[in-house]
């Protein structure tokens, strides 16, 4: 009787992956997977499951990909191409960002925002710093302020800055409120915005009549705010040009070495950790 064969992605699973390259998260994760299946079965818990596993192996993969770059880990594809980025992402994907797959819908609206030489961009949750460096490396003449609530974000923002050579143009802070906008904002300013549904209290231009006068490029965070997407395209509808962007992927910006993985591999490296719908708008002013 023929022996029922082991499938090959399970024969070739770690094959080109570095071995033990997150061995802590390893150990971290298993506990996690224990505490997850330790009581009665569930689709609650299998999903928890799941997604730990995906970000153990994003972590291993992404650990693979640092150690091929012998630590001068630079971005090669997307707008950010040349771009160096060897520390961690302060949220999300680390991976994805690296290897420039990250919110790769967005690649035609940041090279618009590049071509339009706007004198200032504004960065609200800035995170890292993977726009607002990116967008200090392509766009010289642009005054970039930075800002992000969490310390720790703004400590990693300086870095990268120093890392790319624009620290000098990068001008990083906290909190962004009324009188913030009112100060900052020109006819000539884009605002990039990406913080985790604020934009439902911050981007009011009843409040904040500012808002009229700049471009906007945000992510809406649907998936904890119901309805928050055609919310914000009607408060901008008279005053803006509005664009809705999905989500998408880019394998193309898969390295190399990433042929030789599996599917499954290759689809995590891509993956960007959303847990839903999370549209951007891109809201460009008449005339």
């Amino acid at each position: 009787m023929t022996q029922p064969k082991t499938p090959m992605a399970d024969q070739g699973a770690d094959q080109g992956v570095t071995p033990d390259a997150a061995s802590a998260l390893t150990k971290a994760i298993t506990n996690r997977l224990r505490q997850h299946l330790e009581g009665p079965p569930s689709q609650a818990a299998l999903s928890a499951a799941l997604r730990d596993l995906a970000k153990w192996r994003a972590a291993l993969l992404d650990a693979t990909h640092c150690a091929r770059s012998g630590g001068a880990v630079q971005i090669a594809y997307g707008p950010f191409a040349g771009m160096s980025y060897a520390g961690a992402a302060t949220e999300g994907a680390a991976l994805a960002r690296r290897i420039g797959a990250y919110e790769a819908s967005l690649h035609p609206i940041i090279e618009r925002i590049i071509a339009r030489d706007y004198a200032r961009i504004i960065d609200i949750g800035c995170a890292e710093g993977y726009y607002a460096v990116g967008l200090a490396r392509r766009m010289p003449r642009a005054e970039i302020l930075a800002r992000d609530t969490n310390p720790q974000s703004q400590k990693r923002c300086a870095e990268l800055a120093h890392v790319n050579g624009v620290a000098a143009r990068i001008k990083i802070g906290g909190e962004v409120d009324g009188a913030f906008l009112h100060r900052h904002i020109t006819p000539n300013t884009v605002l990039i915005c990406d913080i985790e549904g604020g934009e439902r209290t911050l981007l009011d231009p009843i409040q904040h009549p500012k808002l009229r006068d700049c471009d906007i490029l945000v992510e809406v965070h649907e998936c904890w705010h119901r309805g928050l997407t055609a919310e914000i395209t009607q408060r901008f509808a008279t005053t803006h040009h509005i664009t809705r962007i999905e989500r998408g992927l880019a394998p193309e910006a898969l390295p190399d070495w990433m042929a030789q993985l599996g599917d499954l591999d290759r689809a995590i490296a891509l993956w960007e950790w959303r847990v839903g719908p999370t549209p951007w708008l891109w809201m460009t002013r008449h005339g």
